[in-house]
């Protein structure tokens, strides 16, 4: 399985940097067409995204990208109050429970 990013060049600089292939540049006017042509592609296991490039999608479509399992999209940056609930829904474990919870 690969791991993929969709944005901008800025936003998609850093994961190229870090030896990410699978790049999708988009914007504001195409973001909704390129996200789900990543979400089709059948060899991606993860899809980084912008947080803030969400608002881009329509309701449905972003119901549909934040409840994909294949791939899981990870949304990268936004809110820090979220940290736990990503963690979570990635690798399906709480690591913030603590025994009292």
């Amino acid at each position: 399985m690969d791991i993929a990013v969709i944005g901008s060049d800025e936003f998609t600089l850093g994961f190229r940097l870090a030896g990410i292939r699978r790049v999708f540049v988009a914007n504001s006017e195409n973001y909704q067409e390129k996200i789900l042509e990543a979400l089709s592609q059948s060899t991606i296991g993860i899809l980084a995204v912008d947080a803030k490039d969400l608002d881009n999608l329509s309701f449905q479509v972003r119901n549909k990208v934040m409840d994909s399992i294949q791939p899981v999209v990870v949304p990268v940056g936004g809110d820090e109050s979220d940290l736990r609930e990503k963690v979570k829904r990635v690798i399906g474990v709480d690591l913030y429970k603590s025994e009292d919870e």
